[in-house]
Formats: structure tokens, C-alpha cells, sequence
């Protein structure tokens, strides 16, 4: 089989992919929204700051090709960003935070199911509150802990 042929092939093949992951499971759920593939949904991902007392919280969010850079966020704001996932997975964005001698580090957006539920297909929400750092767990209406804060900064 020559070059042209497989190349039409390949074309086929994943045209066909993309048609069949826009297909919903279920046409009486009323937002069928979140049964789309996470490869073809903007996602949007927030760096909430709830500190007590005024603190400032810097954020600096990246993947491999993408840095978002650093920011001051004060109480009660928040860092956020928007992108589309790679179409055939691994993408992926970290996050530092940090304030006052205290840092954490962590992973803001990878491939993974859990991931995709607690964030209701398409929204994280990662909050830097004073014992830690917490996802919303949107389907539930509650934040989970999700990591300590460590002496020093990086």
C-alpha cells in the first residue's frame, strides 16, 4: 500500500474517532456537554487565593510548552487560564504557589478521569487556603484537601 493510501486512511480513521467521541451516551441527560471527549472542550483552570489575613499568593503555572507566568494574587482573586488538551493526550500543567516562607507544588491538569469528574469536565478550581492546597470537587459542592504546604521557598 503506497503513502497516499495510508495517509487517506489514517484521515478516515480518525475522522471517525472524532465523530464517534462527540456522540453522547445518553439524550435525556440535560447537558450533554460533559459526555465530549475532554480533547474537544476549552478547559478553564482557576488559582483561587482564600488565605487569612491578607496574604499575598504568588502563583507561576506551565506545561512543557506553555509558561503562564508569575503572579500576585490577593485574597479573595484568582490566576486563570484556558486552553484545549492535546488531541491525543498527555497534556499537562503544574503549578508553584507560595507565600510567605510556605510553598507547594502540583500537578493542575493531567489526563485522568477523577480529574475530569471533580472538575465537572471542564473547570478546576485549586484553592490555596492556610492548612494547604484544596480542588473544588464541583459534582459534590465541596473542597477537597489535596496537598501540605512546605517550609521555604523553591
Amino acid at each position: 500500500m503506497n503513502n497516499f493510501y495510508k495517509n487517506v486512511l489514517c484521515f478516515i480513521l480518525v475522522q471517525a474517532i472524532a465523530i464517534t467521541s462527540l456522540i453522547t451516551l445518553s439524550s435525556s441527560e440535560p447537558d450533554n456537554s460533559r459526555w465530549i471527549h475532554p480533547w474537544f472542550k476549552t478547559w478553564h483552570i482557576y488559582a483561587v487565593n482564600e488565605l487569612s489575613k491578607d496574604q499575598t499568593l504568588l502563583v507561576h503555572c506551565k506545561s512543557k510548552d506553555d509558561d503562564l507566568g508569575i503572579h500576585n494574587v490577593t485574597v479573595g482573586s484568582e490566576f486563570t487560564w484556558k486552553f484545549r488538551p492535546r488531541f491525543f493526550g498527555g497534556t499537562l500543567f503544574w503549578c508553584y504557589m507560595a507565600y510567605d516562607n510556605l510553598h507547594a507544588s502540583f500537578k493542575a491538569f493531567w489526563d485522568n478521569q477523577v480529574l475530569y469528574n471533580l472538575c465537572d469536565w471542564g473547570t478546576c478550581f485549586w484553592i490555596a487556603k492556610d492548612d494547604g492546597i484544596y480542588i473544588r470537587n464541583i459534582p459534590k459542592n465541596r473542597d477537597d484537601y489535596y496537598c501540605n504546604w512546605e517550609q521555604g521557598r523553591l
